[in-house]
């Protein structure tokens, strides 16, 4: 891979060496990222101007596709209780936002974003802990969005 931003190649780094409670904060990351984004295209009104109409709207499916992988990455035969409830989480999130990006509700927007970030202090708490190994899973889910 030929890199012409060095950034870029420190940041997929990271990516491929990352553990897997590191993953799942970047991941958190890149959908709180992307909720931002989503609400930056409201005006004083609260309308969405029609130029700004299809970033709000990728930047709501990116989230959307960050929240999936983040769903079935869930491994419901060992994460019990918890898993279940990320699960509910995660499904509840993506109907909000499908229907923010339908009615282009900023509600709902900031509703998933302030869950997200809340349920991200919590990983970062977790994902700091020695127990985290390296990971050797590879995500097909790209976050540079």
């Amino acid at each position: 891979m030929a890199y012409q931003n060095p950034y870029n190649a420190y940041r997929d780094t990271s990516i491929r060496t990352a553990s897997q409670g590191q993953l799942v904060v970047l991941l958190y990351e890149g959908a709180v990222k992307q909720l931002s984004q989503a609400l930056q295209a409201f005006n004083e009104e609260g309308k969405i101007d029609a130029p700004k109409i299809e970033k709000f709207s990728n930047n709501l499916s990116k989230a959307h596709e960050i929240i999936t992988e983040l769903q079935v990455s869930l491994d419901m035969s060992k994460g019990g209780q918890i898993a279940q409830t990320l699960m509910s989480l995660y499904v509840f999130f993506n109907n909000e936002i499908l229907d923010a990006n339908i009615n282009h509700n900023r509600q709902k927007i900031e509703f998933v974003k302030n869950s997200m970030n809340e349920l991200l202090e919590a990983w970062r708490v977790a994902a700091s802990s020695t127990a985290n190994a390296p990971s050797t899973v590879q995500s097909t889910l790209n976050i540079k969005g």
